[in-house]
């Protein structure tokens, strides 16, 4: 098995770039199976979630043309509604695509998707949101079958706001036959830029980007070009990794609106951060203030900068509180962070109080989950001595090759086969 072997305590600076968003390439892949026409996704990052969602596009019959950033896709021949058991049980987006392969087929059949272990994370709402577009569900031997001989559209209300559900109803509902509303939406930068380029190909969305969204269902979706936005996790990852490893890292490509509540937040904390049309400047914080966070939807602060800002916080001279109400388990990973001499304390499953200062100890330890994973190794980048940090995998699933682009600011990171 791979791991990342880690030298700490370099002083690190330079220019690192954001890569396109992981979140927004999946859904793309995604909607792309809509339409009989090649599609042309730009800025596209090949991590392993979307090696993995583009593997299970070619097994049901699509064709993929892989550039160097860039992929086309063609699913005018797709052949079948049976998705890949291995492929689903390793990503849990695979659920996004049950909805247009069941536009496309009439029938889904697929194993229960997998991805981060970082709380329950039902598919119910999902198959709840199928059944309300007017298809028939039947679960045997940890399998779901869906089938539909033509959808309807719907009114789904979203009792907690989703994302990944948010935006499978919007894809499933293009092609639904009349209209569908959407409400307590989520309203993330990637929704609406699907949505925008959907409408480009013929659909009729409205409202994404707010609480409620409307589609009125049509009988065909066209191809075109659509360039993904940049990843603002990465972006707000790369700012903490900034302040407390940096003298000065521009990060650039990126779009500083997209983590507003996140920026002001590490400004908050002390960190001098300096906003470009498309780049975030960030310099090393010497003395770091503690702070209490809780984190929201969009636009509010991201759960999935929860880890990076944690870690910065054990940097702080004080006490700060995280809370954190949308996975039960995403503060476990703490665990692994006093192990390497953070003082933390888990209060209850979402939230924990952070002590510090705290000077960190290199370690081996492993990554329970892909933001988890990245906030190990920007542990182990400011810890004193070694760390090795085993199941990368889970790092890859949202981090293009991280070890070279980190090599690139002065960091003495490894990959070890």
């Amino acid at each position: 098995m791979s791991y990342f072997e880690i030298n700490g305590g370099r002083k690190l600076k330079g220019e690192i770039t954001v890569k396109g968003a992981k979140n927004a390439a999946l859904k793309a892949v995604a909607a792309a199976v809509l339409s009989s026409d090649p599609w042309t996704i730009t800025n596209f990052p090949f991590i392993e979630d979307t090696k993995r969602i583009l593997e299970m596009i070619e097994d049901l019959g699509a064709t993929v043309k892989r550039g160097k950033e860039s992929v086309v896709i063609d699913a005018k021949n797709i052949k079948t509604g049976r998705m890949n058991d291995d492929l689903a049980k390793k990503l849990r987006a695979s659920i996004i695509l049950a909805g247009p392969v069941l536009a496309r087929m009439g029938e889904v059949r697929m194993h229960h998707p997998g991805g981060c272990v970082i709380g329950k994370r039902p598919v119910d709402m999902f198959l709840e949101g199928f059944q309300k577009f007017g298809a028939r569900v039947k679960w045997e031997n940890s399998h779901f079958k869906i089938t539909a001989k033509r959808l309807k559209g719907a009114k789904i209300f979203f009792p907690r706001i989703t994302v990944t559900g948010t935006e499978t109803m919007m894809i499933t509902a293009v092609l639904a036959e009349g209209e569908t509303i959407l409400e307590n939406a989520a309203m993330e930068p990637e929704i609406p830029m699907l949505a925008e380029f959907l409408n480009r190909c013929g659909a009729k969305i409205e409202g994404a980007g707010t609480p409620t969204i409307r589609i009125h269902g049509v009988k065909k979706i066209g191809g075109g070009a659509l360039e993904l936005i940049p990843d603002r996790i990465e972006a707000g990852t790369f700012a903490v990794l900034g302040a407390l490893a940096g003298e000065k890292v521009k990060i650039k490509k990126c779009v500083p609106s997209h983590i507003r509540a996140f920026l002001a937040y590490l400004q908050k904390a002390g960190v001098k951060v300096e906003e470009g049309e498309n780049e975030i400047t960030v310099w090393g914080a010497k003395n770091l203030k503690p702070v209490n966070i809780v984190t929201h939807e969009y636009p509010g602060f991201a759960t999935d900068l929860q880890p990076p800002f944690t870690l910065l916080l054990t940097q702080a001279k004080g006490t700060s509180l995280v809370h954190d109400p949308i996975f039960e388990s995403r503060l476990m990973f703490t665990d692994a962070l006093n192990l390497m001499g953070a003082n933390i304390v888990m209060n209850d499953p979402h939230r924990v109080t952070v002590n510090g200062p705290s000077k960190l100890i290199g370690r081996k330890i492993a990554s329970p989950d892909l933001r988890a994973g990245i906030t190990l190794v920007l542990a182990g980048l400011i810890a004193n001595g070694k760390t090795r940090i085993e199941n990368i995998y889970q790092i890859d699933r949202g981090y293009e090759r991280i070890e070279e682009r980190l090599k690139k600011l002065g960091a003495d990171i490894k990959r070890i086969m």
